[in-house]
């Protein structure tokens, strides 16, 4: 194998490759990537057995080949070359099984592992398929995935589960992510070939992956998928995953339908109130109390070893004066991702689950459970 090609465009397709291989790992061959020559192009493998990314580049194709190499050193490697350089990589003859990368006068020479030794995912059939403007994807990711748990013992809960809600008004794609804690929903049109999918639940570290991936993407992205993977096709990158095996809850169960006492507050402001009080806390997980009286809301943390904080926001509310309690950090994640200029909040009593929505943005709902104050 040898080939030539443009740094930058290298670089940036083995930045999106490497970053799926873990630091450590006891099998020596997933710490490679996989660099195939054929056809005026080069295709770069990375996995880690539950992931898979490939990404195809154009190249100056002299010798047909593959190789494996060290995907964090590689990266590395070419990252230090001078900006513009035209980048030479060669498996060198003989039985040396070394990686030569050469750009004007400097060279390095990279110790390769068998490239019979790496591991291919088959994706399988994958039956159902679906398009989605990657903004939407983008979009779909970020209203989510700060609600997934990193708790191991709920797995099942360790992603972001998609799937086709059909209900009278309209058939919607809707994601949900929780840590049973808070809850987050968000659905878009449902595309066209998604209604029978099924549910699936999508792993944290693709989900991660994923929208790393779409900071350079545009346009849409070819989505695939059976009951055990999920393919993500666009701009020459080909993302498959293992999807989690296991059973979502049902969540629906979890979001209050009765919730009549409304507050509505000015987003950002609410925010800061709530950031200044709970550094009063010492990891900002205490709860802050919410005094919500009429057209008026007290913000009070109280850290027993630290001292008092209080804040009062003005807000529309009618309803029954209430104290509630919630985690501050919960509460920061969520008005983080509110868009509008307000943030709605109903509620029921200090025990029960509260619903808040964002009246800019109908398509995404979060539930939060109080905490004890």
């Amino acid at each position: 194998m040898k080939i030539n090609v443009e740094r930058g465009a290298f670089l940036k397709a083995l930045s999106h490759v490497q970053s799926v291989v873990e630091r450590r790992n006891t099998i020596p061959i997933l710490s490679n990537v996989m660099v195939e020559a054929a056809k005026g192009q080069v295709k770069l493998t990375a996995t880690d057995l539950d992931i898979e990314i490939v990404e195809a580049l154009p190249a100056d194709v002299l010798r047909n080949g593959a190789a494996t190499a060290p995907a964090h050193m590689l990266y590395d490697i070419v990252r230090k070359l001078p900006d513009g350089a035209q980048v030479q990589v060669e498996l060198l003859a003989g039985d040396s099984g070394r990686l030569q990368v050469s750009a004007g006068t400097v060279r390095f020479e990279l110790a390769c592992l068998p490239k019979e030794d790496f591991p291919q995912m088959a994706a399988g059939a994958l039956p159902h398929r679906f398009r989605l403007a990657a903004d939407d994807l983008k979009r779909l990711i970020d209203k989510t995935r700060f609600a997934i748990s990193t708790e191991e013992t709920r797995f099942y809960l360790n992603g972001i589960y998609v799937h086709a809600a059909k209900e009278e008004k309209a058939a919607t794609l809707r994601a949900v992510a929780t840590d049973g804690h808070r809850l987050a929903r968000f659905e878009l049109e449902l595309p066209e070939g998604a209604s029978d999918m099924p549910g699936v639940i999508v792993p944290r570290k693709t989900v991660a992956e994923l929208r790393r991936l779409l900071d350079d993407a545009d346009g849409a992205i070819e989505i695939a998928l059976s009951d055990t993977k999920i393919q993500f096709a666009f701009n020459g990158v080909d993302l498959t995953s293992k999807l989690i095996d296991g059973t979502f809850p049902d969540y629906q169960r979890v979001i209050p339908s009765g919730n009549d006492k409304a507050l509505s507050l000015e987003a950002k402001e609410f925010g800061l109130a709530v950031d200044r009080v709970s550094t009063i806390s010492a990891d900002k997980t205490r709860a802050v109390k919410l005094g919500i009286a009429k057209d008026k809301v007290t913000l009070t943390v109280v850290n027993p070893e630290s001292g008092t904080a209080t804040e009062e926001l003005a807000a529309n509310y009618s309803a029954t004066p209430i104290e509630i309690g919630f985690n501050a950090k919960y509460v920061l994640d969520i008005t983080g991702q509110v868009e509008g200029k307000s943030v709605r909040f109903l509620l029921s009593d200090a025990g029960s689950p509260t619903v808040i929505e964002d009246p800019d943005d109908l398509r995404t709902l979060y539930v939060l459970m109080p905490m004890r104050v």
